[in-house]
């Protein structure tokens, strides 16, 4: 029986501190307690979606209940209680998604078990997305933070802590995990690359990188994305045709050059992926602060294109690909969301969206601006009324 595909993403997944990347300060903290025996009876973990938070969450209970713990503080992830917690079997990690259960009924259920014994040291609960919660559902969660058994350690995962009520907040120990700075995520892809056997050069690499955006998951997703197009050779022209088009504002060209790309088996997300990187590039070359890891053909391109569009088209382009990319998640046909973002930046005179209109005022604005003797053409004379 062939053995099901697992995604890089949860295939490289941490499982212990040493392979937290870029959340130095967290791990620090959080191996220091359990080394020194000090360890919270609530924290909450707030961050950008994929930087680690729920990762963070499960080594703490692998190292809470490992029954070989290192004298450093990291778990064995060999022994009974780390295998059955990896595996999401094990009774000493209970996790809530609280963005689907987050009513007080759900919460009482949970809350219910909390008294149980388990078979490990240490019982750890982790509610995700927990600023869903309801109000009621909060409540009922504050009782017991307030009074924590003493076997309990409860983990909050949060992107929006503004969102916790402050009374949850005060009884727990807040860490603030950040988005994964580019050489330390390069560096991991490096790794991934080798440990997995992909057939991926240092440009694959490179875009994952852009494309992630700093998330450990979303990278890891787009160098997926990437390795299955067959590496960024055919990639890199086709998103040179792209923004060709959309400079010289060739709507055929670009859905040509897009239905050429999907037709050699690329993903529309990653070819929107890379048209917005270029134009960053162009951008930040345009305001002159070109980016420093880029190839010749790269730099080159970016300045080809910021000599030949205005930043405020260069910011209409950056703002309508963005969305565009945030509409594909949930799209039941991304490429029509990339198609019909480039068809609109490549007429403007046919888009009626605010942002278009904004933009042909500008146009005209400079237009104006650069005839300064001309005049305005002077009004037609009212005709004469005819006298009684």
């Amino acid at each position: 029986m062939p053995v099901a595909y697992q995604s890089l993403y949860r295939r490289y997944r941490p499982q212990k501190f040493s392979e937290i990347k870029g959340q130095d300060h967290v791990v620090r903290a959080l191996q220091t307690a359990v080394r020194e025996n000090t360890v919270g009876h609530a924290y909450l973990l707030h961050g950008p979606r994929g930087s680690g938070k729920t990762s963070t969450a499960r080594v703490l209970a692998k190292a809470l209940n490992c029954t070989d713990l290192g004298d450093d503080g990291e778990p064995c992830c060999v022994c009974e209680s780390c295998v059955s917690i990896a595996e999401g079997r094990s009774f000493d990690l209970q996790e809530l998604d609280a963005a689907s259960n987050n009513k007080v009924d759900d919460m009482r259920a949970l809350l219910e078990r909390v008294n149980l014994a388990s078979p490990g040291r240490a019982k750890v609960y982790l509610l995700d997305e927990v600023h869903m919660l309801t109000a009621g559902a909060e409540n009922a969660l504050l009782k017991t933070l307030e009074e924590p058994p003493a076997h309990v350690t409860w983990v909050l995962a949060t992107t929006e802590p503004h969102k916790v009520v402050l009374t949850i907040r005060s009884r727990c120990q807040v860490f603030e995990l950040g988005l994964i700075s580019s050489d330390i995520m390069a560096e991991h892809l490096r790794y991934v690359v080798a440990d997995a056997g992909l057939d991926a050069d240092s440009d694959a690499i490179d875009h994952a990188v852009a494309a992630g955006g700093g998330s450990v998951r979303d990278t890891l997703t787009a160098l997926e994305r990437v390795v299955a197009g067959g590496g960024t050779a055919d990639l890199d022209a086709s998103t040179d045709a792209i923004l060709e088009a959309i400079a010289e504002g060739d709507r055929t060209a670009a859905l040509s050059a897009v239905g050429d790309a999907i037709g050699r088996g690329r993903d529309p997300r990653t070819i929107g992926e890379m048209a917005l990187a270029g134009l960053r590039d162009a951008f930040l070359t345009k305001m002159g602060d070109p980016p420093t890891r880029l190839s010749e053909h790269e730099r080159a391109r970016a300045a080809d294109l910021a000599g030949r569009m205005a930043p405020a088209a260069m910011t209409r382009a950056l703002e309508t690909l963005g969305r565009a990319l945030i509409d594909m998640r949930q799209a039941p046909d991304p490429r029509v969301d990339i198609e019909v973002a480039l068809v609109r930046l490549c007429q403007p005179d046919e888009d009626l969206s605010l942002e278009a209109l904004a933009q042909r005022v500008r146009q005209l604005e400079a237009r104006l601006d650069g005839s300064p003797g001309s005049a305005p053409p002077a009004p037609h004379p009212a005709p004469a009324r005819p006298e009684p």
